[in-house]
């Protein structure tokens, strides 16, 4: 399967979509809900070679009943890749050469801002924030990838 447009995903009823916040040394995970309206932070994996990252991923996405991935593109501010984006594309060929669920990408500038920010204001320490930063900021982009395909099918929930 190829990397999809969020408007020409197709779910069966009850398949949640899994968010990935890619770093480079760890996966921030978030998970939607079965109607697809809300993205809870999931966890935050440490990242290693491809193959061990999507064995992982493969046993989440089995025991959440996932149909498809929604990882965040950290384009440059000028919407040009740079190297982050450059890798988050290569995890997604590769992911179309590993696995038929489909995998979408979603505009991720200034997510992790966004989130430090959210934890920042609620006076977590800096300890908290490292823990739950990863997978704060792949709710976010999940978030936002479910608001957009709410608006795309307003009938579907």
């Amino acid at each position: 399967m190829a990397v999809m447009e969020l408007d020409r995903l197709t779910l069966a009823a009850g398949e949640r979509l899994l968010g990935l916040d890619l770093g480079e040394k760890t996966i921030g995970l978030a998970l939607s809900d079965r109607l697809l309206t809300v993205a809870t932070p999931m966890q935050t994996l440490k990242r290693g070679k491809f193959a061990a990252d999507a064995a992982r991923l493969d046993i989440i996405i089995s025991e959440h009943g996932v149909g498809g991935l929604v990882v965040g593109l950290p384009l440059n501010m000028d919407g040009s890749d740079g190297p982050s984006a450059q890798s988050a594309r290569a995890f997604g060929r590769n992911w179309a050469a590993h696995c038929a669920i489909p995998l979408m990408f979603w505009d991720e500038r200034l997510s992790t801002l966004a989130v430090t920010r959210t934890l920042l204001d609620a006076d977590a320490s800096r300890k908290r924030r490292d823990e739950v930063v990863d997978k704060m900021a792949a709710a976010y982009i999940l978030q936002g990838a479910l608001e957009r395909l709410r608006n795309i099918k307003p009938s579907s929930a």
